[in-house]
């Protein structure tokens, strides 16, 4: 890991770039931390410095809770390479949305089984260097991103005590066996009305979850109208589980 920059925001909160490889990402530490602080990885759909606005708010929030963030961009995504396939079937995902038509599963599973198989190793990895620096002491949560991500990780990777799950993105059936084999923590958000979400497909992928402790928030509005009192609703379930 190689930090590129730095800049205190107004609140205290000490925002730095770093690369990973060949991997960008940001990490946020609070500005008054006294001992090594518990990590929340942020996850987000992909395209970094597009998505900044809404990540650094959700890092400055809980930041104000004694949390670092830590968020890296996906593969393909952002000034990455692109997957000429992987653009075939958000081009062929985009069609059958435009058209109303129901999304065929094999068009999800090309197009996000290969992006949860690159995905979840770059985000271990990243954690691995993260946890290696002073002020990082975990323990360790993830929120928000491609729920098929969050799903392979908290499966996969012990040191995740809890998951924060967005309800917005595509599932391949095949990994709702997967879904059975969480048991940490969950949280999911759904959006009721999220145009570009299959909700049944959400609300069958939360009941599949094996965690015993396992939460659905669902509220009215679309993909980008989650209600600014989910961000409170996050800190304490984080709160419960990371401190």
């Amino acid at each position: 890991m190689q930090f590129t920059s730095e800049q205190r925001l107004d609140d205290g909160v000490l925002e730095r770039e770093f690369t990973l490889g060949e991997i960008p990402g940001i990490l946020w530490t609070p500005g008054s931390a006294s001992a090594p602080a518990p990590l929340i990885l942020v996850g987000h759909p992909g395209g970094l410095q597009m998505m900044y606005p809404r990540l650094v708010a959700r890092a400055r929030h809980a930041a104000a809770e004694g949390y670092a963030a830590a968020t890296i961009e996906l593969p393909g995504s952002g000034d990455r390479p692109r997957s000429a396939a992987a653009e075939q079937a958000r081009a062929d995902l985009r069609r059958a949305l435009e058209a109303g038509e129901p999304v065929d599963d094999e068009i999800v599973d090309r197009l996000v089984l290969p992006l949860v198989d690159k995905a979840v190793p770059e985000w271990r990895a990243a954690l691995d260097a993260l946890l290696a620096l002073p002020e990082i002491g975990g323990p360790v949560g993830y929120s928000g991103g491609v729920i098929a991500i969050g799903t392979r990780l908290a499966v996969v990777e012990p040191r995740i005590s809890a998951a924060l799950l967005f309800a917005g993105s595509f599932v391949p059936r095949t990994m709702f066996e997967e879904a059975r084999q969480v048991t940490i923590p969950l949280q999911v958000l759904l959006q009721w009305d999220d145009e570009g979400n299959d909700r049944q497909l959400a609300l069958d992928l939360f009941d599949a979850f094996g965690s015993k402790e396992k939460t659905l928030h669902a509220n009215m509005g679309g993909h980008t109208g989650v209600p600014p009192f989910e961000g409170d609703a996050g800190n304490r379930f984080f709160a419960r589980h990371l401190k």
